[in-house]
């Protein structure tokens, strides 16, 4: 089957790798001019002029990233099965939306407002109380498009820095750590989960992850899979899904926002998991059943960033798998990431501490389970 994939970055790379032993041929419809997938067959369409020869050539579609117009989704859902829908990408797009969704389905968020002028965001930041996060309601990712605001009299400044029409700002909440909950829905319906993984941050971008977390209640992992199920039936899912979520000291889940496709925080589930999510939702989307998605063992994914380590070294950490992406160094950008694999979440940590060392720009790990 060959599937097409909007999209050009890492994760249609990832998809790609994962689909070749399932005799999957790829195609690649590329709108930035900067495709960095290296695999398949790439489509460079920044002219919007290659989209019938890429629908031509494909049987199904699915996407690598959500920052797409939904009318070429719907235009596309016309000809050829798109997986996830369009109707996920319209939401997931606007923060409004998303939240009212979570609102309807009972899924807790942190105290929000919507705002449309500096005014209103200054009078949003006393109603919530400083310090908040201002976000625009479309766009904006890894830490973009978004301010952190610690005083009303900074509401003015971080309207012109957002410089969008329309804000989401939402309180402050005193969380433990964040989690992600990674789950697939095929297109019968059959839903499975991962295990919730922890999450790093620095500076908006995720760092580490890793699953599954030893202090994990029960109850709390049933909770977040009631959620993301909870969503994906609402929205006839079928894919990968991946929602990222506040657990506060007294355990309880608070959503932030929701990724309508294979997610960073799920990398660790290529080496770590029975079947990866790239594969589930390769699985998914051809409505194949779905695999296991049992973790082998205590996994840490570790981002590089910026600038890439010295590839040997790194792989001279036992059960270290390392995953390339290919691109140029730059600041900021994801170059690769690092999945390590241990018996013990104390060796596990051992090993990041290690892999951390090795690369130039990574911050000192630490989770909420040390």
């Amino acid at each position: 089957m060959n599937i097409g994939v909007l999209g050009a970055g890492q994760l249609g790379r990832m998809l790609a790798l994962a689909g070749y032993p399932l005799a999957n041929r790829f195609t690649f419809l590329d709108t930035t001019g900067h495709p960095s997938a290296g695999i398949g067959d790439v489509m460079v369409d920044t002219d919007q002029k290659h989209l019938e020869s890429f629908l031509d050539k494909v049987d199904l579609v699915t996407y690598e990233f959500e920052h797409l117009p939904v009318s070429l989704v719907q235009a596309i859902e016309e000809r050829k099965p798109v997986h996830p829908s369009s109707e996920a990408i319209r939401v997931c797009q606007h923060r409004a939306e998303e939240k009212a969704l979570f609102d309807r389905l009972g899924i807790p968020t942190p105290a929000y407002r919507l705002v449309d002028s500096a005014e209103a965001l200054e009078a949003a930041v006393r109603e919530l109380g400083a310090p908040v996060v201002a976000k625009s309601v479309t766009e904006g990712y890894d830490g973009k498009g978004q301010a952190v605001i610690k005083d009303p009299a900074d509401a003015a400044e971080a309207w012109r820095s957002i410089n969008h029409p329309r804000l989401i700002v939402e309180a402050f909440v005193d969380f433990v750590r964040e989690v992600s909950i990674i789950a697939v829905r095929g297109r019968d319906g059959e839903v499975v989960f991962y295990p919730m993984a922890e999450n790093v941050h620095v500076d908006g971008i995720l760092r580490y992850s890793v699953a599954p977390m030893p202090d994990l209640d029960d109850a709390v992992q049933q909770t977040a899979d009631d959620y993301i199920r909870a969503l994906l039936d609402e929205l006839d899912y079928v894919g990968v899904l991946t929602l990222e979520l506040f657990q506060t000291r007294d355990g309880a889940l608070l959503a932030n926002e929701m990724a309508p496709r294979v997610h960073n925080s799920g990398h660790w589930t290529q080496d770590g998991a029975v079947t990866s999510q790239f594969e589930n939702h390769l699985r998914a989307i051809q409505g194949l059943p779905l695999g296991s998605t049992a973790a082998r063992a205590p996994t840490c994914m570790v981002n590089v960033i910026g600038r890439e380590g010295e590839a040997a070294k790194l792989l001279e950490i036992e059960d270290a798998h390392l995953h390339r992406y290919d691109k140029s160094e730059r600041p900021g950008r994801k170059l690769a990431h690092v999945n390590l694999v241990a018996p013990t979440h104390e060796a596990l940590l051992d090993k990041v501490r290690a892999c951390a060392a090795l690369l130039p720009d990574a911050p000192a790990p630490s989770f909420s389970f040390e």
